[in-house]
């Protein structure tokens, strides 16, 4: 894997690192390496906790590769029927190990979409960043964003969060309950740690069990995940996403990919994206 680094940090707890520089896009080799990560650990009879983190300043897992569009909307899961985000973040929340997503920078769009499968979130109070900028695009969240937000935010916030397009920082996001908690940026990896070892050392069986507990009282129905993906294709197809992109195009090409990418809330407003 070119994206994905596994490595074990003690007997029971594995670390997942992202790095797909400069700004961790997420494109078709990313959720095929993302995928092949979590089947590997999914067979690892000692991994009862896994941690994802990146190592790319400023960026956690970042929205979907424009350029790469076409090849995610095709790529599915094994199954050959069920969208590889439906099946992806699928997996991952019933996965037989916690996921513990140590969030140090943005987490947007299709990036924000996995973030919200793993079992818990803690967030770099000074540098993660939480944004849905679909429909800024003239898109609708595709990866289960639609169903797993309003069941942890309530339905007004993820309708301020999806219908705003604005970033939201990581005070805010423990406000809404988006994140399970933010801690200080210089203490937010031995928090991390210090929990995964805690978790790790209980017994995995009676962990799977309170997971699968916990995913029938919470998780939105698979149905429902597989509507949102087909009207998310749906959308990708018109008129509104091609004219957006295009003018997301000139944007970049006038002020810069990374300024928009580090400020893309700000950005994403109708003065800096004209109408079309």
């Amino acid at each position: 894997m070119k994206q994905f680094t596994i490595s074990e940090v003690s007997a029971y707890v594995r670390r997942i690192t992202f790095a797909n520089p400069p700004v961790n896009l997420v494109g078709a080799d990313t959720l095929a390496e993302l995928s092949e990560a979590v089947e590997i650990l999914s067979h690892d009879d000692h991994a009862r906790v896994v941690i994802f983190d990146s190592s790319v300043p400023g960026f956690f897992l970042n929205h979907a590769d424009s350029e790469d569009f076409a090849r995610l909307l095709a790529m599915t899961g094994p199954d050959a029927a069920t969208p590889v985000f439906v099946d992806l973040t699928t997996r991952l929340a019933a996965a037989p190990f916690v996921s513990i997503a140590a969030i140090r920078g943005r987490a947007r769009g299709g990036g924000a979409e996995l973030t919200l499968a793993f079992d818990l979130r803690y967030a770099s109070r000074e540098e993660a960043i939480f944004s849905q900028p679909e429909v800024a695009l003239g898109l609708i969240p595709g990866g289960g964003a639609g169903e797993r937000l309003p069941r942890l935010i309530g339905r007004d916030r993820a309708l301020e969060v999806f219908l705003s397009c604005h970033d939201y920082d990581a005070d805010q996001a423990e406000h809404y309950r988006w994140v399970t908690r933010t801690v200080p940026d210089t203490e937010l990896d031995a928090f991390v740690n210090a929990t995964a070892m805690r978790i790790a050392a209980f017994d995995k069986q009676a962990l799977g069990a309170v997971k699968k507990q916990v995913n029938r009282a919470t998780l939105p129905p698979r149905e429902d995940l597989l509507a949102s993906s087909t009207a998310f294709a749906a959308a990708a197809s018109g008129p509104g996403f091609q004219d957006r992109v295009q003018a997301l195009g000139e944007l970049l090409a006038a002020v810069g990919a990374e300024e928009v990418e580090r400020n893309m809330g700000r950005y994403l407003g109708m003065t800096a994206i004209p109408r079309r």
